[in-house]
């Protein structure tokens, strides 16, 4: 017996499914019986340079001019008017000079503030700073969404969910794509490492790693009642009645699903070994630091080293680099919780032959005014801020086939807007893409009767960056 609904299904696709399978026949598409793990490693549209990404939000948006884009005319006019019409979201007033000294590094000569001197006296030559980036709009939730998703409103995939739906992953016992928050959400939430219409399998796996021991960073991970055995024999009959489920029609959520259960089960003993920090050498966790953002630098070493290709580390969802006041304080409080995991980060894979293989990158949603923001009076005083700038901000790249030392683009004379080799969001996404391996235009997936991709219909590869 068949319900009404199957009876339809099969009179109006049969005769189209006879000539399908003759097709799929002739193409042996019916060799094997097994269902293709959607996580299972896949070749790149060319060889790429990097095989993972470790992708560090600056959450909040750092001030370019207080990081990596000196800005002496904003010290001349500083307390003053500048010649110069800003457009910016709330009102601000003078130009604020950055509090921070800036010095050359590297046999680059690369200036960088005193915010990020350690890295710079180590990895100086190392790094690719994009001075001339710009995006959309200086709101901090579609911000983010365009950095990671490719579109600032709609509900799209990620860049992590794209990345490990085009290459998959090493590592058939820890997800492909990793998330590591300190704790709570950051602005957008999960939007940020969504799938949307991919299948769930893409989907970022959110880890607060705060305060918190290595066997409870993943909740639910040990049963309290079977041991594995008996864990194992029942996954495989729930899989046995999802998988009778499936065959009689395409589910993709289901299928996701069926995956999402074998990835929990083989997670039990792997993600125990790469999220215990405490198994490194004394020395390894004295280099990367006892702060919460070296703790995630150490960990994200350690999923990339197994396998993991690709790593968001958050910094700043509980204070972000949003400085709209008292914004030397801030952010020398900051750059101190970050700057030296970062730089253990870039020593670390460097030491264990990992460093041209991986793709490094810093950096925030936007960046920051050069002017300061208003408060109750035009004064500035030594609790002023900066507010949010869209026009021109920065960024930097390491390892993974990026030219290290370089400086590329400029914002103006005080930092405001890119107008020197601009580099949008999408022109970011499509340069990372190409790093590993993947053509932005071909990496596609059919929904709602289009092909969708991150870069939407922008984006062009920055060649200037490339090794």
């Amino acid at each position: 017996m068949m319900t009404r609904r199957e009876m339809l299904h099969r009179c109006g696709a049969g005769f189209g499914m006879l000539g399908l399978a003759s097709l799929l026949h002739q193409q042996n598409a019916f060799a094997g019986t097994a269902e293709p793990h959607p996580l299972a490693a896949k070749q790149p549209h060319f060889p790429g340079k990097a095989k993972y990404v470790i992708q560090i939000l600056a959450n909040g948006g750092p001030g370019q001019m207080d990081t990596f884009d000196p800005k002496p005319e904003l010290t001349k006019y500083h307390g003053q008017r500048l010649p110069l019409h800003f457009a910016t979201e709330r009102p601000t007033g003078a130009a604020l000079a950055s509090p921070f000294k800036f010095q050359r590094y590297g046999q680059s000569g690369m200036e960088v503030s005193e915010l990020f001197a350690p890295l710079a006296e180590r990895h100086a030559d190392d790094l690719c700073v994009i001075r001339s980036m710009h995006t959309d709009v200086p709101i901090h939730e579609s911000s983010l969404r365009l950095m990671n998703c490719g579109a600032s409103i709609m509900a799209r995939p990620s860049i992590g969910a794209w990345v490990t739906y085009g290459l998959g992953t090493e590592n058939q016992n820890l997800p492909g794509f990793v998330v590591l928050v300190p704790k709570g959400m950051p602005v957008a939430g999960a939007d940020n490492w969504q799938s949307s219409f991919l299948p769930g399998s893409y989907q970022g796996t959110y880890i607060e790693t705060q305060d918190r021991k290595p066997q409870d960073l993943i909740e639910n991970l040990r049963n309290p009642v079977l041991n594995p055995d008996e864990q194992r024999a029942q996954l495989s009959f729930v899989e046995r009645i999802n998988r009778r489920h499936l065959s009689t029609r395409h589910e993709p959520v289901l299928e996701a699903r069926i995956h999402s259960f074998e990835t929990a089960f083989r997670m039990q003993t792997a993600a125990t070994d790469a999220f215990d920090i405490d198994r490194e050498p004394a020395h390894v966790r004295e280099m990367y630091g006892d702060t919460p953002q070296a703790k995630q630098m150490l960990i994200a070493r350690r999923l990339i080293e197994r396998g993991v290709r690709f790593v968001q580390v958050w910094h700043g969802t509980l204070q972000p680099w949003d400085s709209h006041n008292n914004i030397e304080t801030e952010h020398r409080k900051l750059a101190a919780e970050s700057c030296q995991g970062i730089t253990a980060l870039l020593t670390d894979l460097k030491q264990r032959g990992l460093f041209d293989e991986t793709l490094i990158i810093w950096g925030g949603e936007f960046g920051r005014t050069p002017t300061v923001e208003l408060t109750q009076d035009a004064a500035v005083k030594p609790t002023a801020g900066r507010d949010h700038n869209n026009h021109g901000f920065t960024m930097w790249l390491a390892g993974g086939g990026v030219k290290g030392g370089t400086v590329y683009g400029a914002t103006d004379d005080f930092g405001f807007k890119a107008v020197k080799d601009r580099v949008h969001v999408h022109d970011l996404q499509a340069t990372v893409l190409h790093l590993l391996g993947i053509d932005h235009t071909r990496l596609v997936y059919r929904h709602s009767g289009r092909d969708f991709r991150l870069t939407d219909v922008h984006g062009e590869v920055v060649k200037a960056l490339l090794t």
